[in-house]
Order: structure tokens, then C-alpha cells, then sequence
């Protein structure tokens, strides 16, 4: 039976109902998955010719967003992490190069944050990967790209702050 956007919502719901915190977000991770892997759910819910953000459903009682995106051609963004929130990315179409990051200081009022490299890693369609609170990470598409993505918060809704990345030698001397 095919996943629709209610029954993978109300199911996202009680993972993160029944339990909160890590625990609930990796059944969340893997309810993704499942969801990657029903092509009609895909088809569906994140066609080609997605906006780059679309909201899909917004939880009245946990707050938490079920997002689509699609992406043409490259694009890639500097290390961040979600502020007060967690995020997983899906991959429904396409490849992207994420790389993860160590933190070498968090960003403030007057200054960004740093990051050091840590590792590359490819995430193919059906791949789902949890960035917790505070998880450092930044995505890098080659191509077209679409994912499915859940947000602990609707991310519009929330002021973050910028980090810049800094070599091995620049973080030695911090």
C-alpha cells in the first residue's frame, strides 16, 4: 500500500509523541526511508519541478515541518546546523556530497562561527541521515537534486547564525 502525506505525518507524530528526543528523530529518520523508497509517495509528494522549499505539513501540536526540495543544477551551502532545531535530510533524487564538520566555535551576535572539516560522505536516493541538535553539516549538489526533509521547527520561523570554515592549522590556533 502506498504512503500518503497524512498516514507518514500522523506516523512522524507518534515516533516524536511516544519519544522525544534522539530516539523518536531515528524513527522519524526511518519512516524517511520508507517513504524514499515508495515511488509513489515520491512521485507524489516531490515530483521534478519542486520549488526549492515547499512545505508540505506543518505539526499544529509539535511544530515539527515535513518539507520537499528541489534543486536545479549545482548548489551547496557553507557549514551550518539548524540553531535550536534538527533536521533530516532524505534523498529522493539525484546525489548530494555532504560534508560534516567539527566545531571549533559557535558563532555569536558579532561574529560567526568556525568549523573544521571532518568527512565527505554521498547520499544516494533512499538515503536518510539524522543532523541533531547542534550537528554540524553542509550539503554540496552537483546536479538536479530533490529530498525530502524534516525539520525539528519550521526553519523560516527561526534566526540562525552563520559559520565559516577554517583549516586544521586555523582551528590548532584558536
Amino acid at each position: 500500500m502506498a504512503i500518503t502525506l497524512e498516514t507518514f505525518a500522523t506516523d512522524c507524530h507518534a515516533a516524536l509523541k511516544s519519544q522525544p528526543g534522539t530516539a523518536g528523530r531515528e524513527q522519524v529518520r526511518k519512516l524517511v526511508e520508507q517513504a524514499l523508497h515508495d515511488k509513489d509517495f515520491v512521485a507524489t509528494y516531490i515530483p521534478p519541478g519542486t520549488p526549492e522549499r515547499q512545505v508540505l505539513y506543518e505539526d499544529a501540536e509539535l511544530g515539527f515541518a515535513i518539507l520537499a526540495h528541489g534543486y536545479v543544477g549545482p548548489k551547496g551551502s557553507k557549514p551550518h546546523d539548524h540553531g535550536p532545531s534538527w533536521a533530516i535530510y532524505g534523498q529522493a533524487a539525484g546525489e548530494t556530497i555532504m560534508t560534516a564538520w567539527d566545531l571549533v566555535e559557535r558563532p555569536t551576535d558579532a561574529a560567526p562561527g568556525k568549523a573544521k572539516f571532518n568527512h565527505d560522505y554521498v547520499m544516494k536516493p533512499g538515503d536518510a541521515y539524522l543532523y541533531d541538535v547542534g550537528v554540524l553539516h553542509s550539503p554540496e549538489r552537483k546536479g538536479d537534486t530533490r529530498l525530502l526533509r524534516i525539520e525539528g521547527l519550521n526553519m523560516a520561523k527561526v534566526k540562525r547564525f552563520p559559520y565559516e570554515a577554517v583549516t586544521v592549522s586555523q582551528a590548532a590556533a584558536e
